[in-house]
């Protein structure tokens, strides 16, 4: 059972995190997270991380896809 199963709260906000990703990639796309290793984030603000790094997604796949 991972961590998420067992309830944990999101960084942001404190509602019930869906997904767990780097911190580093959180902050470096403007949400405030903790200073933690890994950012647990809700439904929204996993929503907010993807709209805010789609850009540099495409980039990436178009330079080495």
């Amino acid at each position: 059972m991972g961590r998420i199963e067992k309830g944990e709260k999101c960084s942001v906000c404190g509602m019930e995190a869906v997904r767990s990703l780097s911190a580093d990639k959180v902050k470096a796309a403007g949400l405030k997270a903790g200073n933690d290793k890994r950012a647990f984030l809700c439904k929204e603000h996993y929503k907010e991380f993807k709209k805010k790094t789609k850009k540099d997604k495409t980039l990436d796949k178009w330079r080495y896809g």
